[in-house]
């Protein structure tokens, strides 16, 4: 059975930093790529990164570049995303996800690429 668990989330000011960790069990950690998604109530789910199962490729959608890392550690089963300057926006849930391979290796940020999701955890940016 796949699972994917998110922790991390929290208050934090803006301009400051968090550090999101999702620990996979039951993931073909060898084949799948692991990636980040948000979303805000009354939103679309938005892609931020990915990374790709075994050369450790990354791809990063526009709202996560220059202030957002992805990283895994398939020995661990476990993906993070370490995030620095963030902005002042609605509260919003942080999802990790598994992704099959894709055509393109930027889909891997598409919502509809997802083979399976975490229940997320919120992250909420205000002073």
């Amino acid at each position: 059975q796949v699972q994917l668990v998110e922790s991390g989330g929290g208050l934090v000011q803006p301009g400051g930093s968090l550090n999101l960790t999702c620990a996979t069990s039951g993931v073909y950690l060898d084949q799948y790529a692991l990636g980040w998604f948000r979303q805000v109530p009354g939103k679309e789910r938005e892609g931020l990164s990915c990374m790709s199962a075994g050369e450790g490729r990354t791809y990063y959608t526009d709202s996560a570049k220059g202030r957002f890392t992805i990283s895994r550690d398939n020995a661990k089963g476990t993906v993070a995303l370490q995030m620095s300057g963030l902005k002042p926006e609605a509260p919003a849930v942080y999802f990790c996800a598994a992704v099959p391979p894709t055509l393109l290796f930027s889909h891997c940020v598409l919502p509809g690429s997802v083979a399976a999701w975490g229940r997320g955890t919120q992250v909420t940016v205000s002073s």
